[in-house]
């Protein structure tokens, strides 16, 4: 029997140094929410990225913050605690990247003063010979400035048990503290640091002195996000002949149960009247097949088709396990990372879909017909999950998961259509090694015909 060894992809690193990304910019800008979504974007991508947020590290150092004036510029004593604080978290980050196995290190902060941003440079690249790249946000659009006071900081910790207009007049306060200092990024005198400046939320942006590969991606993405209200839909096609006969991979047809599930699907998306909708299917037949009863735009994309099976492509898993059973093994052991024979992994799946994700970022509505392993990549990114747990993600037929931007994430739900289908999900079995009967290699294969 075959056996196909050396079947794991690898990620070439982008990184040459670690990398500290510094927020910049007065509160209610937005600076937490592109920390998080661009600390997302870089684990999704495989660059190891953690937030270090002087805000939390502040409410973990002192209880003492009462109303506005703990950050008033004359406060003294409390600026002595901000500054520890902030260094505090600094610290954390360099430890992160030297000792903790970090790539990049996010420190979200408001860093608003050429001093501050001063012992940025110094700590990072001075002494640590680290890349540092600044990202300020600034808006001077009161809407904009209200709307995220209002969804976010109200709630916060700092003022809890508050009722919202008074939140809303203290924190306006506190940012009117932070204008008597606030230093933005100005070419004048920053023009030897790399930054972006990005303008109420994406209307214009200044680049200055970009130092590589990555501080170029984090650019490129960073200008294709938006903030605006939209709503994602995805779907895996629906049920397939080869889904029946428990095969993988190909380009078969709808089975009779697919074929209702694409009339019903039209009525769900003909029901939830969205506006603007578009609709993106793979080149493959089924999918195409499944959004055909949805009277909007459609889209086929390549990037969207189900991962290559490579050799395996058409078989039954049984008929894996016979054929290549040290190469079944190997996948259960690191499903991310292993490339079927000829074929693709996970990981080169998520290389794949990065166009799509950036895409997606930039539109509205969108309603997205793929795959199984390809849905599962998809949502990994928007629900922050590992490398790990990514390929274990279930994504059930005839069901559409609906994902809704909140304030740092998003909503996700999961409505499944009435309409019967075969279950295709095969849970990680507990015996993965090469050794394993083939009883305990197809513990966890589910039924089909």
């Amino acid at each position: 029997m075959p056996t196909l060894l050396n079947h794991h992809s690898s990620c070439p690193h982008v990184l040459r140094a670690p990398t500290v990304i510094a927020m910049v910019g007065l509160p209610a800008r937005g600076k937490t929410y592109i920390s998080k979504k661009l600390t997302r974007y870089l684990n999704w991508i495989g660059v190891t990225t953690k937030v270090f947020n002087v805000g939390e590290y502040r409410r973990a150092k002192t209880d003492k913050y009462r109303n506005h004036e703990f950050f008033k510029p004359e406060n003294k004593e409390a600026q002595e605690l901000r500054s520890q604080v902030a260094m505090l978290a600094m610290e954390d980050a360099a430890k992160y990247l030297e000792e903790g196995g970090g790539e990049v290190a996010v420190v979200d902060a408001t860093n608003t003063t050429r001093s501050r941003r001063a012992i940025l440079v110094k700590m990072f690249t001075v002494d640590r010979n680290f890349k540092l790249f600044f990202v300020e946000s600034v808006c001077d659009e009161p809407s904009i400035i209200e709307a995220n006071i209002l969804e976010v900081k109200v709630c916060s910790p700092d003022y809890l048990g508050m009722d919202k207009n008074t939140a809303l007049e203290d924190f306006l306060k506190r940012i009117e503290h932070y204008k008597q200092e606030y230093e933005a990024l100005d070419y004048r005198f920053d023009k030897d640091i790399s930054f972006i400046q990005i303008f109420n939320q994406g209307e214009r942006f200044i680049v200055n002195r970009l130092a590589g590969h990555l501080q170029s991606r984090v650019v490129y993405y960073l200008m294709n996000i938006h903030v605006l209200p939209r709503t994602i839909y995805l779907t895996r096609h629906g049920e397939s002949v080869m889904n029946l006969q428990g095969r993988i991979g190909g380009n078969s047809e709808l089975s009779d149960h697919g074929h209702r599930y694409a009339e019903e699907l039209g009525r769900f998306v003909q029901n939830e009247n969205i506006p603007n909708l578009k609709v993106w299917t793979s080149e493959l037949v089924r999918t195409i097949q499944t959004g055909r009863f949805i009277d909007a735009p459609k889209e086929h994309w390549k990037a969207l088709n189900e991962i290559d099976a490579g050799i395996c492509e058409g078989m039954t898993y049984e008929e894996i396990q016979e054929t290549y059973p040290q190469d079944f093994a190997d996948r259960d052991q690191d499903k991310y990372h292993y490339r079927y024979p000829s074929g693709e992994s996970y990981q080169d799946l998520v290389a794949r879909l990065e166009p799509v994700i950036l895409e997606l970022e930039r539109q509205e509505n969108v309603m997205v017909i793929c795959h199984q392993a390809v849905l599962r990549c998809l949502l990994a990114y928007f629900q922050d999950k590992s490398a790990d747990n990514l390929p274990y993600l279930k994504v059930p037929l005839h069901t559409v998961i609906k994902l809704t931007p909140v304030a740092y994430g998003c909503r996700v739900e999961f409505v499944a259509l009435d309409i019967p289908a075969v279950n295709t999900h095969r849970d990680r079995p507990v015996n993965v090694t090469r050794s394993r009967s083939t009883c305990e290699a197809l513990e966890t294969v589910p039924n089909h015909e």
